[in-house]
């Protein structure tokens, strides 16, 4: 690696974003990070969405603060890269303007629109034949989810006709962000994948004409494909002067948070698997091939890596999940919520959030205070739906099983349980494409906790490896990224030497048939309630 300058990577995640000043050198050595957060809003029939202004402001913020913070020079900066959330719809114009508010991946409003072209006609899994059989040849998996952005473009086509007649290009965040960046509209291939309109066949990737006119897709929208480590263009000089770093700096490829996440994660061997939790949640396997399973609604999306794959079980609310504890649960009578700014800048080694130390200070004494099964209390973390293993926005978080015995330390350890068996079952169903033996490498906000670490390596059953700054991942993979594109990495396959592990965690044999018993009962309530949280949430919606 190159001995001399600096790149930095922006994290752009549900609720902020993180900009992560690394010096170059034998590794990539984290110098100062900055984090400044921005809202979404949550609209009546299962709308999300943000303002992708929020997003560049807040980059905007944080290159400015890690630069200071660190006393580095603009022009030290020798290139940059994003990593963001996936599966949003940004639609922009002509002069790249949005055209309306971008619809977060969390946004389910286009169930109907699903349900109009899916869910009519022969059906396999509840899916119409032609077109399901010919995404999974085409795509290598279909859009499945009624939170998967054609529906959403679909929606805007539908319900805001004079905002679609606007569009130009369809874009995803990252995408947004380097086409701010640099006045170029690309998307890479991981986020191409993820709209299941283009190609991944090998020798074959490209947008699929086919599969844009079964799903009512303008070809025109969908911008070049390009690489990870590839240049997207210098940073144009509006840009520059927003960041506060030199016009033209190299503005790299990039990628989604899944793509480069994995890639931070250490976890980018062939069998390799890692579990993120942050907001949302996943758990994924290297791989070098398509799959899917309709069943458990698991595919496999093209990764940073050329010809590598990450076969992914995904869940939308994950850490969000201690979120809620520490907004519903703590603030009162545990007493130890103490407030707290929505932003923080600092050099490494500083926590991202003070109230983030709390929570994880929280979560830790309560997790070790209550003995395993939480008084007998179970959790079930699907507060905005679930995506996988079983795809249902209607699906309601619940506490099952409170007594007269039970107190709110019962419930915060509940949630915790609750966080990793849904980590489990979504381990079950990207197993059989990962190595047996191997450990489980967990990054990811929540990764933060020792005892939540402790925990999943017991409901697992697996060896549980955090590396050196678990929520740093995403900011490290798009770092690589860029160290790549300049030439300082001699590839991406590089990665996993960078990323060292700071902490192992084995599981506890004897906890085997109490979390085995759990998770049984956690499928059993889903079963149970699926008719009643359509029922109850299409009322309310």
């Amino acid at each position: 690696m190159s001995p001399d300058g600096y790149v930095i990577a922006f994290d752009v995640g549900t609720t902020s974003a993180k900009s992560c000043l690394y010096r170059l050198g034998d590794t990539l050595e984290l110098v100062s990070r900055a984090g400044f957060g921005y809202p979404i809003t949550m609209l009546p029939g299962g709308g999300a969405e943000q303002d992708p202004e929020d997003w560049w402001s807040a980059v905007a913020r944080g290159s400015r603060a890690t630069l200071a913070a660190a006393g580095v020079a603009p022009a030290s900066v020798r290139g940059m890269a994003f990593c963001c959330q996936m599966q949003s719809l940004v639609l922009v114009d002509g002069e790249g303007v949005p055209v309306r508010p971008a619809m977060s991946y969390m946004d389910q409003r286009g169930a109907a629109e699903l349900d109009a072209v899916l869910g009519r006609g022969l059906r396999v899994e509840g899916m119409e034949i032609t077109r399901l059989l010919s995404s999974l040849s085409i795509a290598g998996g279909v859009s499945a989810s009624a939170k998967d952005p054609v529906w959403k473009y679909r929606w805007v086509r539908r319900h805001e006709p004079e905002a679609f007649a606007r569009a130009r290009a369809w874009l995803d965040v990252k995408e947004y962000l380097v086409l701010r960046a640099t006045g170029r509209a690309a998307m890479t291939a991981d986020s191409a994948n993820a709209t299941f309109m283009y190609d991944t066949r090998a020798g074959r990737q490209g947008w699929s004409g086919q599969l844009c006119s079964m799903f009512g897709v303008d070809p025109s929208h969908l911008p070049p494909v390009m690489g990870a480590s590839e240049r997207a263009g210098g940073l144009g000089t509006e840009a520059a002067s927003d960041l506060g770093l030199e016009p033209g700096t190299p503005v790299f490829g990039g990628g989604g948070d899944l793509s480069l996440i994995a890639l931070g994660s250490g976890a980018c061997g062939l069998g390799d698997v890692h579990a993120y939790m942050g907001t949302s949640g996943w758990v994924a396997a290297s791989v070098g091939r398509r799959s899917v399973d309709t069943a458990t609604r698991s595919a496999a999306v093209m990764g940073a890596i050329p010809g590598r794959y990450n076969y992914i079980s995904e869940q939308e609310t994950s850490g969000k999940c201690m979120e809620w504890v520490r907004d519903h649960l703590a603030r009162d009578e545990i007493g130890v919520y103490l407030g707290g700014g929505p932003e923080v800048a600092g050099t490494a080694g500083s926590p991202d959030r003070a109230e983030d130390d709390r929570l994880f200070a929280m979560l830790d004494e309560t997790v070790s205070a209550v003995p395993a099964g939480a008084g007998g209390v179970v959790f079930a973390p699907w507060l905005h739906g679930s995506r996988s293993p079983f795809e249902d926005p209607w699906a309601r978080g619940m506490f099952f099983n409170i007594g007269l015995g039970n107190g709110k330390r019962d419930l915060v350890r509940a949630v915790a349980e609750g966080m990793a068996l849904q980590c489990r079952w979504q381990y079950e169903a990207v197993s059989r494409m990962a190595s047996r033996g191997r450990p489980l490498r967990f990054v990811g906000g929540v990764a933060r906790s020792r005892a939540m670490a402790r925990l999943l390596a017991d409901v697992t059953g697996l060896t549980v490896e955090v590396p050196a700054e678990p929520q740093n991942a995403g900011a490290l993979g798009a770092a690589l990224t860029a160290a790549a594109g300049l030439g300082a990495l001699s590839s991406l396959e590089e990665a996993a030497r960078l990323v060292p592990v700071a902490a192992t965690h084995g599981p506890d044999p004897e906890r085997k048939a109490l979390w085995d018993g759990r998770l049984s009962l956690l499928k059993d309530l889903y079963r149970a309630n699926r008719r009643l949280f359509k029922r109850m949430n299409r009322t309310v919606a």
